[in-house]
């Protein structure tokens, strides 16, 4: 005997869009699924706003988080390329082209990784604006009226805020001609010192007696770089008008040379000193320069060794400094005044 046997399968399910899920352009699959599975539309409407756009806007920020780790990921080999000198090598016969050693070296991967850092920021920047517009049309906000608006907005802070535009312009400049960058010793007009840190909009320095100066990119017209790829020791020594210049020179090159090879100088001092000759005759002593071509930022530690080194060998060679001299015109022929006190 068989016993008939039925099984009652679903009916298929409908993938036609109702027209209660459907606002202007707008079309949610959310809303469909709920309303087959429901037939209410206002709870239908609910599930659209409670799961729908949340996951929309989730999935809108896994990409830009996606998006913006994929071009971080580019970003970071194009500064290992140029930071190894694969780019600087290209233009290394160029008439700019920079010095080879370590200084360089590292010139190179501060510029480099400089670089890197303002490209991640412009990356993420635009990266989580386009987000946002996105997360607003997904809201159901229309989006063209922020974008004009957006358009007309910047416009605006183009005529009226064009210093700040000056400022980041200059800003991106200094960063890509690699002008200066921190732990530089600059002189930038009214401040000058050691360079702290380089935004965009200011650049902030600290000088000798310790003030913190901020300067913005835009109003900086010169920069004085004092310790990029190496700095000189330039002394300018006075002696009297007595003393043999011959001899002189001779007692400044060998205490300049004793320096260059003392062990604890022969890193901050690249190339053998020189001594240039007499540079002026002033009234009362002529003046001889001695120049040390130094690492970055160690001139002023081979200066202070190089005074006392030679204030040390003059006073055991007896060379006097100059003294003021005073020439006083008088009649002989006149008495002598009278003492005080005396008529």
């Amino acid at each position: 005997m068989v016993v008939p046997f039925s099984v009652q399968l679903p009916p298929p399910f409908d993938l036609s869009m109702p027209t209660t899920c459907i606002r202007g352009t707008e079309r949610s699959w959310t809303c469909a699924a709920v309303y087959h599975w429901t037939g209410n539309a206002d709870v239908a409407h609910a599930a659209n706003w409670l799961i729908g756009k949340p996951l929309a806007i989730a999935w809108l920020v896994v990409l830009a988080v996606v998006g913006r780790w994929l071009l971080f990921k580019v970003i970071d080999r194009l500064v290992a390329r140029a930071r190894d000198g694969v780019l600087p090598s290209k233009l290394a016969r160029g008439p700019f082209a920079e010095p080879a050693g370590d200084t360089a070296q590292h010139r190179r991967a501060q510029r480099a990784l400089t670089i890197g850092a303002l490209l991640k920021s412009i990356a993420t920047a635009v990266i989580f604006v386009i987000v946002g517009f996105m997360a607003l049309s997904e809201l159901g906000y229309d989006i063209a009226p922020l974008i004009a608006s957006a358009g007309i907005i910047g416009v605006a802070l183009g005529f009226g805020a064009q210093s700040l535009v000056k400022d980041f312009l200059s800003g991106i400049f200094m960063i890509f001609e690699d002008q200066y960058g921190v732990g530089d010793s600059v002189n930038l007009g009214d401040a000058s010192g050691v360079v702290e840190a380089v935004s965009l909009r200011v650049t902030r320095v600290r000088d000798v007696d310790g003030t913190v100066w901020y300067v913005r990119n835009g109003e900086i017209v010169r920069v004085g770089n004092q310790s990029q790829n190496w700095s000189r020791t330039v002394l300018d020594i006075a002696v009297g008008y007595k003393e043999d210049v011959a001899r002189v020179r001779r007692i400044l090159k060998e205490v300049a040379h004793d320096l260059w090879e003392d062990e604890g100088y022969r890193d901050k001092i690249i190339e053998e000193p020189e001594v240039w000759g007499v540079q002026s005759l002033g009234p009362d002593s002529v003046v001889v320069r001695v120049t040390l071509k130094t690492m970055p930022q160690k001139q002023w530690v081979v200066a202070r060794e190089m005074r006392e080194r030679i204030k040390g060998r003059f006073d055991r060679e007896g060379i006097s400094t100059p003294l003021p001299q005073r020439i006083v015109y008088g009649d002989p022929t006149s008495p002598p005044a009278p003492a005080d006190g005396q008529s």
